[in-house]
């Protein structure tokens, strides 16, 4: 079970990688599937500029960028999305992202780390109505850290509470539902 910890904003002083460090440190841990940081920064994904929609299938990607992010994200079984709330919602370069692919997404799981002023939680919520449109099974369980709360003076996460639970539960959850529809993507 591969499994990537997507961080969901290129903006310069995002608190995204910082969280992801956390995901992976404690996921790493676990010893129940190989986590992997996947940095939407890394990628030169422009402004959607496939001319034909994803869901037509990937022959039709004209461009390298488009299959080098196809071949990563095919590459797991399961996300985890690391993602600011901007605006009541999730970040734009993340919906791009999520556009550029269809099939490469199907039948995996996905686990949401959610941070701003209210956890992230709205961001959550909507990136999961688009998931659902490209065949992601998520999963209930969601950690939301607060960004008043749960970042020291440097940036980098301090949990409060039961988020570190939380955040076990989830990916127990996002482990099972990937290894599940292993047999569904087989087919």
């Amino acid at each position: 079970m591969r499994t990537a910890i997507i961080i969901g904003s290129t903006r310069p002083g995002r608190r995204g990688a910082a969280v992801a460090r956390w995901v992976h440190r404690l996921a790493a841990q676990r010893g129940d599937a190989v986590y992997e940081v996947v940095d939407l920064a890394d990628h030169d994904l422009p402004h959607l500029d496939e001319p034909v929609p994803a869901a037509m299938g990937p022959e039709h990607y004209t461009a390298a960028h488009t299959r080098r992010w196809a071949e990563t994200v095919a590459s797991y079984d399961g996300y985890v999305f690391v993602t600011p709330e901007y605006n009541h919602s999730y970040p734009g370069v993340l919906k791009n992202a999520i556009d550029y692919l269809y099939t490469e997404w199907h039948h995996k799981s996905a686990g949401f780390v959610g941070y701003g002023l209210n956890g992230g939680a709205r961001a959550v919520e909507h990136l999961r109505l688009v998931l659902a449109e490209v065949h992601v099974a998520d999963v209930r369980d969601q950690v939301g850290l607060h960004c008043f709360a749960e970042f020291d003076a440097d940036g980098e996460v301090r949990p409060t509470g039961n988020q570190v639970d939380v955040l076990h539960r989830m990916l127990d959850e996002v482990t099972a539902w990937g290894g599940a529809l292993a047999t569904v993507r087989q087919r």
